[in-house]
Protein backbone atom coordinates (compact mmCIF):
# COMPACT_ATOMS: atom_id res chain seq x y z
CA UNK A 1 0.00 0.00 0.00
CA UNK A 2 1.25 3.25 -0.73
CA UNK A 3 2.51 4.90 2.60
CA UNK A 4 0.71 8.45 1.44
CA UNK A 5 -2.70 6.38 1.22
CA UNK A 6 -2.46 5.21 4.80
CA UNK A 7 -2.29 8.80 6.38
CA UNK A 8 -5.28 9.50 9.03
CA UNK A 9 -7.07 12.35 6.08
CA UNK A 10 -7.72 9.01 4.14
CA UNK A 11 -9.44 7.08 6.67
CA UNK A 12 -12.92 8.06 4.57
CA UNK A 13 -11.17 6.37 1.37
CA UNK A 14 -10.17 3.14 3.07
CA UNK A 15 -13.09 1.05 1.92
CA UNK A 16 -11.79 2.03 -1.64
CA UNK A 17 -8.25 1.45 -1.21
CA UNK A 18 -9.31 -2.40 0.15
CA UNK A 19 -11.69 -3.19 -3.14
CA UNK A 20 -8.83 -1.55 -5.44
CA UNK A 21 -6.27 -3.74 -3.59
CA UNK A 22 -8.28 -6.92 -3.82
CA UNK A 23 -8.80 -6.27 -7.62
CA UNK A 24 -5.47 -5.83 -8.31
CA UNK A 25 -4.57 -9.04 -6.13
CA UNK A 26 -7.61 -11.54 -7.65
CA UNK A 27 -6.23 -12.16 -10.92
CA UNK A 28 -3.50 -10.25 -13.29
CA UNK A 29 -6.07 -10.46 -16.47
CA UNK A 30 -8.73 -8.07 -15.16
CA UNK A 31 -5.57 -5.53 -14.16
CA UNK A 32 -4.11 -6.08 -17.44
CA UNK A 33 -7.27 -5.21 -19.59
CA UNK A 34 -8.65 -2.46 -16.98
CA UNK A 35 -11.39 -4.23 -15.16
CA UNK A 36 -10.59 -2.58 -11.98
CA UNK A 37 -10.47 0.72 -13.45
CA UNK A 38 -14.38 1.62 -11.59
CA UNK A 39 -12.34 0.68 -8.41
CA UNK A 40 -9.93 3.00 -9.18
CA UNK A 41 -12.15 5.79 -10.63
CA UNK A 42 -13.82 5.84 -6.99
CA UNK A 43 -10.52 6.07 -5.10
CA UNK A 44 -9.71 8.60 -7.21
CA UNK A 45 -12.72 10.44 -6.62
CA UNK A 46 -12.65 9.82 -2.85
CA UNK A 47 -9.05 10.92 -2.44
CA UNK A 48 -9.52 14.25 -4.64
CA UNK A 49 -12.60 15.24 -2.25
CA UNK A 50 -10.45 14.11 0.80
CA UNK A 51 -8.06 16.21 -0.76
CA UNK A 52 -10.39 19.45 -1.13
CA UNK A 53 -12.08 18.94 2.09
CA UNK A 54 -8.73 19.28 3.91
CA UNK A 55 -7.59 22.27 2.18
CA UNK A 56 -10.65 23.90 3.15
CA UNK A 57 -10.77 23.36 6.90
CA UNK A 58 -6.22 24.51 6.70
CA UNK A 59 -8.05 27.93 4.74
CA UNK A 60 -10.80 28.21 6.90
CA UNK A 61 -8.03 27.86 10.05
CA UNK A 62 -5.72 30.35 8.19
CA UNK A 63 -8.31 32.74 7.80
CA UNK A 64 -8.69 32.62 11.45
CA UNK A 65 -4.89 32.79 12.00
CA UNK A 66 -4.79 35.92 10.04
CA UNK A 67 -8.14 37.54 11.77
CA UNK A 68 -6.07 37.10 15.05
CA UNK A 69 -3.38 38.60 13.68
CA UNK A 70 -4.35 41.52 12.52
CA UNK A 71 -6.49 42.37 15.52
CA UNK A 72 -3.54 41.98 17.63
CA UNK A 73 -1.56 44.47 15.06
CA UNK A 74 -4.76 47.09 15.63
CA UNK A 75 -4.41 46.69 18.99
CA UNK A 76 -0.67 47.07 19.51
CA UNK A 77 -1.25 50.05 16.92
CA UNK A 78 -3.81 51.73 19.24
CA UNK A 79 -2.29 51.50 22.29
CA UNK A 80 0.74 53.36 20.59
CA UNK A 81 -0.89 55.64 19.17
CA UNK A 82 -4.20 55.96 20.92
CA UNK A 83 -7.68 55.11 19.04
CA UNK A 84 -7.92 55.87 15.71
CA UNK A 85 -4.41 56.05 15.26
CA UNK A 86 -4.88 59.71 16.11
CA UNK A 87 -1.19 60.73 17.77
CA UNK A 88 0.11 59.23 14.56
CA UNK A 89 -2.12 61.39 11.94
CA UNK A 90 -0.77 64.64 14.40
CA UNK A 91 2.42 63.67 14.41
CA UNK A 92 2.33 63.20 10.09
CA UNK A 93 1.07 66.29 10.29
CA UNK A 94 3.63 68.10 12.28
CA UNK A 95 6.25 66.21 10.30
CA UNK A 96 4.73 67.37 7.11
CA UNK A 97 4.63 71.10 8.35
CA UNK A 98 8.13 70.83 9.30
CA UNK A 99 8.60 69.72 5.93
CA UNK A 100 7.20 72.44 4.11
CA UNK A 101 9.31 74.90 6.51
CA UNK A 102 12.39 73.46 5.31
CA UNK A 103 11.70 73.49 1.40
CA UNK A 104 10.40 76.98 1.71
CA UNK A 105 13.85 77.73 3.49
CA UNK A 106 16.06 76.11 1.00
Amino acid sequence: MHPQLEAERFNSCYQYIEALDKCHQAEYYKRALGLCSIEKEALTRCLHDARLSGEKVKILESREKQKKVHAKWKQLQEEEYGEEAILKKIIQRQMAKAQDKVEKTD
